[in-house]
Order: C-alpha cells, then sequence, then structure tokens
C-alpha cells in the first residue's frame, strides 16, 4: 500500500516535478506554487479498499478563507494493526500492511485526545494511515486532513506551512463545533505538513498539548535550494529521463533556480526566502518534538538542527541510518516515541519531557502477504 507515505518524504516542492510525472511537464516554478494534483504514486485504490473495512468519518470543512478541507477520523480501538518495515527496495523503502474492524461488541473508549494528521507534499490524508491506525489503537481519536491543493481538499495559493497552518486552526474549530476533538490536540506533522504544524501551532492557543514534526525544513526558499539539484542529481530511471534531467539541470543549475523561486514568489504573492519555520517556532508554546533522519538528502540534516537551535523548548531527536524516505516509515523504531511524547508532553506545566530512545532497527524476516507495496 501507501507508496504515499514511502513518497510523503519527497514532499517538499518536487516530488511532482515534470521529471517524474506523466502529466504535461510544467515549469518549475508552477510546481513550486502549486502541487497539480495528488501524486501518481498513491496507490488510491487500495487505501479506499482498506478503509472499506474499517470504521471511519469523513467529509470537508472549511479552512482559512474558505478552501474546503477533506477530513479522516478515527475513533480509538483495537485494528489489529500489523505493520513491518522492509528496508530499501529496488527504488524505494519497502512495508507491508494488514488492519481489520475493531470487535463490534467491545464498547469504544473515550479517546485520551486527538492527534491531527497533517502530510507532506503531493500527498494526502490517507498516505498517513499506517501513523492514524497505530495511534487510533493508542487511544487517541485521530483526524488525517488532505492540505490545501492535495488530495479532495480545494485548491488555493500554497503558502509553505503559512497559509495551511491558518487552515488547519480554521479546521478545527470547525470540526471541534461538531463534536469530533476530543480531550487534547496534538499535531502531528511530515516534511512540508511538520512545517504546516509549526506555523499552525502558533495560531491553536492553550488547547494544543504537543507537535511531532517530522523532517521539518526550516526556511523554504534554502529547502528548495537543496531539494532541487538532489533531485536532478538522481541516475535516470526511465527513457524519457535522459534528454529531461540533462535538459533541467541546464535550465535550473545555477542562477537559473533563483528566478524560478522568483517566478513562485510572483505566483504566490509570497516571499519563499522569508517563510521561516524557525522563527514560528520560536513563538510555539506547546512542546515541540523535532525528529530528522541523518541521513536525509532532502532535507538536510543541518536545517533540523537550525530548527532546534532556534527553540530552546522544542526538543530534537536525531535518527542515524534514516532518510528523508525512510523516517515516516519507521513505526517500528518511532511508533513509542511518539505515543510517549503525546502522552507526557505539556503535563502539569512541566518543562517539556526528552524524548524516549527510539527501538532498534528491525527487519521483518517474512512478508505478510497483504499490502506489501
Amino acid at each position: 500500500m501507501l507508496r504515499s507515505l514511502a513518497l510523503a518524504g519527497v514532499c517538499v516542492m518536487l516530488a511532482g516535478f515534470a521529471l517524474s510525472s506523466p502529466m504535461p511537464p510544467l515549469s518549475l516554478s508552477a510546481r513550486l506554487a502549486a502541487p497539480g494534483g495528488t501524486s501518481p504514486m498513491v496507490p488510491s485504490a487500495r487505501i479506499d479498499a482498506l478503509l472499506a473495512r474499517l470504521p471511519h468519518r469523513q467529509g470537508m470543512v472549511a479552512g482559512s478563507g474558505g478552501v474546503a478541507l477533506h477530513w479522516l477520523a478515527f475513533d480509538p480501538g483495537n485494528y489489529r494493526l500489523r505493520y513491518r518495515y522492509l528496508g530499501q527496495g529496488e527504488r524505494f523503502p519497502e512495508f507491508s500492511m494488514q488492519a481489520s474492524a475493531p470487535a463490534a461488541d467491545v464498547a469504544p473508549a473515550a479517546p485520551r485526545g486527538t492527534v491531527i494528521l497533517l502530510h507532506g507534499w503531493m500527498m494526502d490524508g490517507g498516505s498517513l494511515l499506517p501513523w492514524a491506525l497505530q495511534l487510533a489503537q493508542g487511544g487517541y481519536r485521530t483526524i488525517a486532513l488532505d492540505l490545501r491543493n492535495h488530495g479532495r481538499s480545494g485548491q488555493a495559493p500554497s503558502g509553505y506551512g503559512t497559509r495551511e497552518g491558518e487552515d488547519v486552526a480554521a479546521a478545527l474549530r470547525a470540526l471541534d463545533a461538531r463534536g469530533e476533538i476530543s480531550g487534547p490536540v496534538h499535531l502531528l506533522g511530515v516534511s512540508y505538513g511538520a512545517a504546516t504544524a509549526i506555523f499552525a501551532a502558533r495560531e491553536l492557543g492553550p488547547r494544543l498539548r504537543s507537535v511531532v514534526a517530522m523532517e521539518s525544513f526550516d526556511n523554504a526558499g534554502q529547502a528548495i535550494r537543496a531539494m532541487v539539484p538532489h533531485m536532478l542529481s538522481r541516475p535516470p530511471e526511465r527513457l524519457g529521463d535522459y534528454l529531461a534531467l540533462p535538459l533541467a539541470r541546464w535550465q535550473y543549475g545555477g542562477s537559473g533556480l533563483d528566478a524560478a523561486i522568483a517566478a513562485a514568489d510572483r505566483r504566490l504573492g509570497l516571499d519563499l526566502d522569508r517563510v521561516d519555520v524557525g522563527q514560528a517556532l520560536a513563538q510555539v508554546p506547546a512542546c515541540v518534538l523535532l525528529l530528522h533522519g541523518r541521513d536525509d538528502a532532502h532535507i538536510p540534516v543541518a536545517q533540523g538542527r537550525a530548527l532546534a537551535a532556534a527553540a530552546p523548548r522544542a526538543r530534537y531527536l536525531e535518527l542515524q541510518g534514516e532518510d528523508h524516505l525512510t523516517l515516516p516509515l519507521r513505526l517500528d523504531r518511532l511508533g513509542g516515541v511518539v505515543q510517549d511524547w503525546f502522552a507526557r508532553a505539556g503535563n502539569d506545566d512541566a518543562p517539556c519531557p526528552l524524548p524516549t530512545a527510539p527501538g532498534p532497527t528491525r527487519m521483518a524476516a517474512t512478508t505478510p502477504p497483504e499490502w506489501h507495496r
């Protein structure tokens, strides 16, 4: 399933860049300004097949400026989640997943709180389904949002976390009015969604208990300047890449990349070099846990370290051997870390806790027959 989550790592800016998309090529500035829909790498049919077997709720709420946002919610319960991280495959990390509906004769428990899940660029809320079920099994109500321009949500100018953070705050108010928010609120975001979570945390006030931000960028313009050369340095994978890659390297090398960022600025009415996630993080009153893979080449680990230095209350955990693609898949290493953080962060006006150590690296010896990506 969920090649979406494997690619949640490629979430900032370029995952759907013209080189890898079957859609008609777009200029880099157009791709920076809007994702152009849901990534063709997302196996939506498999997500829908699993959702058909699991109790859930979904709908639409209004975000900032009235943009329509899709949400998907799970209540606490035993979904008998069986998730296995299988390691690096031929192109992407491999994993498998199984889940089933909780027993009908078991009364649902009251939620320990509500976790809002925020996906990466060119993904949607379904890409975080493993985390949604993992945390629901831990006693939380989980609500995955499709950010503006993604999944089933409406189109509106991208904000690299700024406008999306306002969307999250508006959506939470609307969901609260519908009775969907129960107990203290936590945010969990991946990459573009992690930056969104940090901006949203400034807006949510005292009801927000804590944040987990996986592999966020520190500054949008700097992130683009790191991401694009890395994406263009990869070897050709298809016949068309042998022509497209050299052309893109020529076009967006040197000053061409700065020109593309400036053009995206004009499209968005936004200065991407001033989208400063570290500055926003320093203003967040809630406890924030920053997670970053040491081998991340999409959003280099230096950006994660810069974020940690910007906010003394934030806690930072760097995982050796993980990169931008693998980190969000490591429920085996991070599931306990995240659940322990949500349980301890923000309690009784105590200082923000230190995160627990991640679990050991484990490889599955066998592959369950279902949900093998």
